[in-house]
């Protein structure tokens, strides 16, 4: 197959908001391909920053998804012979299609970057068959001409009914906002199965304007004046202050819950020798250090060789905030997942 350098076409849409698009960036001819299966969010910057000039290295051409993690697992899950061949996902929807052995047995030797992530990154991916390749938390943005916030606690507080937003519970970061209410609560989630963190959920609705699916949504609410606060992830700050630079950004000092975001190869995959190839250059320290830049995909690096000044790490879950920033553990919430979707739609959404 022959095509141009750097050709890149949106060729449509399919289910729930998910669009195909297809990279191919080579001007030598080549039968390599890779379906890769992303996330929705700065979609320009992952073509113009991983997708193209990895395609361009290797002289592959790359057709991709992009989508939201708990949608595009869903799709793989109900067509087991789905053309993708490496898929993107948050911790927790690595942790479900590692349990439904959606993905490849991997095979580490061929990844020769994976030897600077650390211990806990490595069992992370061993345990899953997924490879974490960014490290992401939750904070709190807001609107300092509105309202003040300095802590979690603050978001219960009567100043604030009707106008915050907050992540949905089947979002990247919705359980951790349940674990956020368990710690206002002062009732750690396990040890009652979130039946405190559940009723701190249910006394804070009254501010809650909205359970957000997509961060870009955020943007207009707050651009309205909608909202003047939202809990959010640190990979859209950039993203929202672009289109308000007075937004302002807080992990409270009492610290957060993080979440892995982790590539995998599918197990039906037809072009794992690319695949491997595509996993290993993310890991690389080169790209990891791209995709730091707020310019970027402002994705803190795991790559134990990348270094980021002070005004590198901003907004990102590395050095002080990445040690203050606790691991949730998604066998146990997945368990529970089911129950508590139901527990959260019938205080949310009625």
């Amino acid at each position: 197959m022959k095509f141009k350098k750097v050709c890149l076409l949106a060729t449509g849409l399919v289910a729930a908001g998910v669009a195909i698009a297809t990279s191919g960036c080579s001007s030598k001819s080549s039968d390599a391909k890779l379906v890769v299966s992303t996330f929705g969010l700065s979609t320009k910057q992952m073509r113009s920053d991983v997708l193209n000039p990895f395609a361009k290295q290797n002289n592959v051409k790359i057709t991709t998804q992009f989508g939201d993690s708990s949608t595009r697992l869903t799709q793989i899950e109900h067509n087991p012979n789905s053309a993708v061949d490496v898929i993107d996902l948050a911790q927790n929807n690595a942790v479900t299609g590692a349990k439904k052995k959606l993905f490849k047995k991997l095979d580490f030797s061929k990844i020769k970057n994976f030897k600077y992530l650390s211990s806990d990154q490595q069992k992370l991916a061993k345990d899953t068959n997924t490879v974490p390749y960014t490290l992401n938390s939750l904070g709190i943005i807001y609107n300092p001409k509105k309202v003040h916030i300095k802590d979690w606690n603050d978001l219960w507080s009567s100043n604030l009914k009707g106008k915050i937003a907050i992540p949905d519970f089947t979002t990247t970061f919705g359980p951790a906002m349940l674990y956020i209410a368990g710690d206002h609560a002062k009732v750690a989630v396990p040890s009652d199965n979130g039946k405190a963190a559940f009723k701190a959920i249910k006394d804070l609705k009254p501010n809650v304007v909205k359970t957000y699916s997509q961060s870009s949504d955020l943007s207009n609410m707050f651009k309205t004046g909608e909202i003047s606060a939202a809990v959010v992830g640190d990979y859209a700050v950039g993203m929202l202050q672009a289109t308000d630079a007075s937004l302002k950004y807080i992990v409270p000092v009492s610290g957060t819950y993080a979440n892995y975001d982790n590539m995998g190869i599918l197990k039906n995959s037809k072009n794992a020798n690319a695949a491997y190839k595509f996993i290993d250059f993310r890991l690389g320290k080169a790209i990891q250090k791209k995709v730091a830049s707020a310019s970027s995909l402002n994705n803190a690096p795991v790559n134990s060789q990348v270094k980021l000044t002070p005004a590198e790490a901003a907004n990102k879950t590395y050095g002080d905030i990445a040690k203050r920033a606790k691991i949730i553990d998604f066998y146990y919430v997945n368990n529970h997942m089911s129950a508590w979707i139901s527990q959260w739609n019938k205080i949310m959404n009625q």
